[in-house]
């Protein structure tokens, strides 16, 4: 059964230990629960649902305990998490670069101001366009992701102001919680393993272009990883391989760019990356395999996306209907689903759920809260724990929604996207408005 998630009540300035909730998080009198001192049910009635709350400090002291804790390595905010032109300013604020991996993200972060020297493009097929407007807009880094790349790049660079790039290798390192992000090893679209000389090879091809300047390499293990060993295995590798890169070219690559992938907990008592202890092993590990090999430590970049974002996120939803099925099961149906998060349908991801706007005294029972959406597979959260009086018109506020879920957000079955919201110190500004039906008519030119 799902843990019922308990929203602290301690210091403002920690989360309580094992909460998946904002440090903001604040029970109060009926049944209501705050977050950035903005209560969920009022945001609901004011705004409507489902509806996604972003708490503001939240994000930046996430974003904040990265720079604390790798003062020496570039910090960069993983886009693909979710962006929009408020993150944007707020992780700049706070000092970090910006990993994009398409024009659209690409477009947003440059109309809202992000310096472009603090970005890096991703992609594991870039368009000449995305190339052309990235080259443009002088991004600090891109990414090589694959042989012709290299050329394509390299015919739109010019020597006088050579474009520095990352060559993302795999080192043979699988984490992550599901196969499907499992991007450190051989056998799927990104990078060049380093077994068998792809990498090394991919090497070459660069610094065989003068348009193109290599900073580095670049390498991403997965998502939601929750332990340091894999981080530092990949260091094992990829320190042999730079030190392969100055025998055979007199060269010393002076970045190393470990990716994100950091996991947070999503209900209580999951595990999640211990940032310090990230910290310390990595930089830790780093010096020692680079001393092994005679190498200058390359400085470190990391991309954290969902550590930073989603645990700052809070989703809310309206209960719209309440089924009990003849073997005993218990369904509640909200007005959202996988069409604003489509991680429980893609890779079976767990959260927890809490009812938010009344007090209830009733026992806890074994609920699926379902979405509203044509699947069968279309469950949010099976086996949520929650009072047995839940009924139509009640709130579910699901907690660590920030990451991967608007971002990968549909327009399944014509319901559109929810509205976001920042909350901080009492006070609610819309980010992003609802998405509407007269939205999707717009789209259409003909018929």
């Amino acid at each position: 059964m799902t843990t019922v998630a308990t929203a602290p009540t301690a210091d403002p300035r920690h989360s309580a230990p094992g909460s998946p909730w904002p440090a903001s998080a604040r029970a109060l009198p009926g049944g209501e629960l705050a977050i950035g001192g903005v209560g969920l049910a009022d945001a609901a009635d004011r705004f409507g649902t489902p509806l996604y709350l972003l708490d503001e400090a939240e994000l930046r002291t996430r974003a904040r305990a990265y720079r604390t804790a790798l003062p020496h390595a570039e910090v960069c905010y993983a886009a693909k998490a979710f962006l929009c032109s408020a993150v944007a300013d707020w992780v700049a604020e706070e000092g970090l670069g910006l990993d994009v991996c398409s024009a659209g993200e690409l477009r947003l972060a440059a109309a809202a101001g992000f310096p472009a020297q603090r970005m890096i493009l991703h992609g594991n097929a870039k368009s000449p366009e995305e190339l052309r407007l990235a080259l443009r807009l002088r991004v600090g880094r891109i990414v090589i992701d694959g042989l012709a790349e290299i050329p394509r790049l390299a015919a739109l660079a010019v020597a006088e102001e050579p474009q520095r790039v990352l060559v993302r290798v795999l080192p043979g390192v699988a984490a992550g919680h599901h196969a499907a992000v499992r991007t450190g090893v051989a056998g799927q679209k990104f990078g060049f393993p380093i077994d068998g000389g792809d990498a090394a090879e991919a090497v070459r091809r660069v610094l065989a272009q003068p348009g193109l300047r290599l900073a580095g390499l670049h390498c991403h293990l997965g998502s939601q990883i929750t332990e340091v060993a894999p981080f530092l295995a990949a260091i094992d590798r990829i320190a042999a391989l730079l030190a392969g890169i100055r025998a055979e070219h007199g060269v010393e690559l002076p970045e190393l760019d470990l990716g994100g992938g950091h996991g947070v907990a999503y209900r209580p008592g999951e595990p999640e990356l211990d940032l310090a202890d990230f910290a310390r092993l990595v930089t830790a590990r780093l010096a020692a395999a680079c001393a092994e090999h005679g190498l200058r430590v390359p400085r470190l970049l990391v991309e954290p996306g969902r550590a930073v974002v989603g645990p700052a996120g809070v989703a809310v939803y309206r209960v719209l209907a309440v089924k009990h099925g003849t073997d005993g099961r218990v369904f509640a149906a909200v007005d959202g689903g996988m069409s604003d998060n489509p991680r429980p349908a893609l890779y079976g991801s767990r959260y927890t759920a809490r009812l938010v706007g009344r007090a209830s005294t009733a026992a806890p029972v074994a609920v699926d809260v379902v979405g509203r959406h044509c699947e069968a597979g279309d469950v949010l959260i099976p086996d949520a724990e929650l009072p047995a009086d839940l009924r139509p018109g009640d709130l579910l506020a699901v907690p660590v929604a920030g990451a991967y879920q608007l971002s990968m957000a549909s327009g399944y079955n014509l319901v559109g996207r929810p509205a976001v919201l920042a909350v901080r110190d009492g006070r609610a500004r819309q980010l992003i408005r609802r998405e509407t039906v007269e939205d999707f008519l717009r789209r259409e030119v003909g018929r």
